[in-house]
């Protein structure tokens, strides 16, 4: 039995591939767009550090495990809901590309004396 998303008012059911974060696909996916924006902002800075960016990569590729596994589950999702889960699939896309971008533009400094 389907257990109810952790977000109060919601009605929306926890589909299994998602029992470890106790949402909805729908607050699932705005979840993950909130947490992509927030880090994009941090990457564009360039003051991530080589941690933070392995942390943001761990990010982007269990998220999007979860995602795909949602999408192929055979969860019935209106033609609404699955546009939404291809444009979180875009934007965890477009996070490790600009991270890739930023990496490029300030490399992580080794411990150089100065």
């Amino acid at each position: 039995m389907p257990s109810p998303c952790s977000i109060p008012g919601c009605k929306g059911e926890v589909p299994s591939e998602l029992d470890s974060e106790h949402l909805c696909v729908l607050h699932f996916t705005m979840g993950v767009e909130q947490a992509c924006s927030d880090m994009r902002h941090e990457t564009v800075l360039g003051n991530a550090s080589h941690a933070r960016q392995l942390e943001i990569i761990h990010y982007i590729a269990d998220h999007g495990e979860m995602l795909a596994r949602v999408a192929t589950s055979g969860l019935h999702l209106s033609n609404e809901m699955k546009g939404r889960v291809l444009s979180t699939f875009l934007t965890l896309i477009n996070l490790r590309e600009n991270l890739d971008r930023a990496s490029l533009r300030h490399p992580p400094t080794r411990g150089v004396a100065r």
